[in-house]
């Protein structure tokens, strides 16, 4: 009997490892070509590895939560077939394996075929909760109990956006009550939320650290690239962040208008669709915020882009993510919003591809479904510049001398000023301004 490993790929995003998150196969089982072997995280999104052979597994060399480097051995597969002979046992009829090649990752002599599985179907729980499996895991990550959700599927089952409208809701009012102190003066948290602070007391070789009562979290992953990529902004782009009050009463009322159109039957909109058109308005009239500082041999030099790949930041249980929508300047109204529900639903499920996360030109953060008024973002590496949206809410507002409730919003940007001056950046958010106020401006 000979044994084979399969090593860990490099999944296409030039990246040097990965975390074992969690193996869907156990030694002994039996896999077809395609099966799914583990789930792996990267720097930059979650993978599941399908399987290049048909055969046993054998041995799972790597435990769940190590990082591992590409092209390390990760799991075997058993054969008593004569050793270097390819695949460790045959695939069943009607599949072809294609050597050794990893299905999806590099080119194999022959073609795969992927094995029919059956539909999912919704879940009904033991409190009558009716729920694909992929919306339950969903609710899971995002910390949502489905049982106080209002469902709006066929039947009373509970949707994806169902869940994500839940948990963006509880976000805003998750802080309204405030707990007792505890018996303890230090606790932690997930390090994707929140740095571990510091008490009384030390470690040796950590100041500042009580070992009984500290955990340490490795950093890795998504928060790992973020923390990098944060610190390499904030200390080489000099920021300067502007901001303005704005009446967005108008976008409001457009945005009730989508929703009741038939065009938009089958489409999520909301406030975030008339920015993301507002900001690539303003970006044709102010190109410079959507350019960037390039460091060459001979200096350096900025790259204006004519074009917006926009780059929407989505907190997700794994951590900031910013997919970008490649050449968002070309796109309708009603594909802008198809492209900006399938970003957000691909991000929170931690799906988006690499390549989805690469190439941004400019940048929105959505900190108003978080409750927040204003905030001073900090630029994402390799672009110019990024909008933060406030909440939008009633507020009084003085409209043709008198005062009328009216639904505002601040609009705050920063910048580099490297490449942007201050009344470059000033007259784009004052575009955009205009814009929330009066949407048909985007109409020329």
């Amino acid at each position: 009997m000979s044994t084979q490993n399969f090593n860990l790929p490099d999944v296409g995003e030039g990246l040097t490892e990965a975390e074992i998150v969690a193996w869907k196969v156990a030694p002994g089982d039996s896999v077809a070509v395609n099966d799914v072997l583990v789930e792996i995280e990267t720097a930059k999104s979650l993978v599941e590895l399908p399987s290049p052979y048909a055969g046993i597994v054998g041995e799972l060399l790597v435990g769940e939560g190590t990082t591992v480097e590409v092209g390390s051995p990760i799991i075997s597969f058993v054969s008593d077939a004569a050793p270097g002979t390819t695949p460790p046992n045959p695939a069943p009829a009607g599949e072809e394996t294609g050597g050794s090649v990893l299905v999806g990752y590099g080119t194999g002599a022959g073609a795969t075929s992927r094995r029919s599985r059956p539909a999912v179907r919704p879940v009904r729980s033991s409190v009558g909760v009716i729920a694909k499996p992929p919306i339950r895991k969903l609710a899971r990550d995002l910390g949502v109990d489905l049982s106080a959700v209002t469902p709006t599927g066929a039947d009373g089952e509970v949707t994806r956006d169902d869940v994500v409208a839940h948990a963006a809701q509880a976000s805003v009012f998750r802080n309204i009550e405030t707990p007792e102190w505890g018996d303890v003066r230090e606790e932690t948290v997930p390090a994707s939320i929140a740095p571990v602070g510091l008490s009384r007391g030390s470690e040796p070789g950590r100041p500042g650290v009580d070992a009984e009562r500290t955990e340490s979290i490795p950093v890795k992953g998504v928060r790992k690239v973020t923390a990098a990529g944060m610190v390499r902004s904030a200390y080489t782009a000099p920021h300067v962040t502007v901001w303005k009050e704005v009446d967005a009463t108008r976008t409001m009322e457009l945005v009730k208008r989508l929703k009741s159109s038939p065009d938009y039957a089958d489409i999520k909109v909301s406030p975030l669709l008339i920015v993301a058109r507002a900001v690539i308005w303003a970006i044709r009239r102010n190109p410079m915020v959507n350019a960037a500082w390039v460091e060459t041999d001979d200096g350096a030099e900025i790259a204006v882009r004519h074009y917006v790949n926009l780059g929407i930041a989505a907190a997700t249980p794994r951590g900031l993510l910013v997919p970008n929508i490649k050449d968002a300047q070309e796109l309708s109204m009603k594909d802008l919003a198809r492209a900006l529900n399938r970003l957000t639903l691909t991000a929170r499920d931690g799906k988006t591809p690499p390549a989805d996360q690469q190439g941004g030109t400019f940048t929105i953060t959505n900190i108003g479904v978080f409750g927040m008024d204003a905030g001073t973002p900090i630029i994402n590496p390799g672009e110019a510049g990024i909008l933060a949206m406030g909440t939008i809410s009633q507020k009084p507002w003085v409209v043709d001398g008198e005062v009328r409730p009216r639904y505002v919003t601040t609009v705050a940007g920063s910048f580099d000023h490297r490449v942007v001056d201050g009344d470059g950046m000033s007259r784009f958010i004052a575009d955009v301004a205009a814009i929330l106020e009066e949407p048909a401006l985007l109409v020329d």
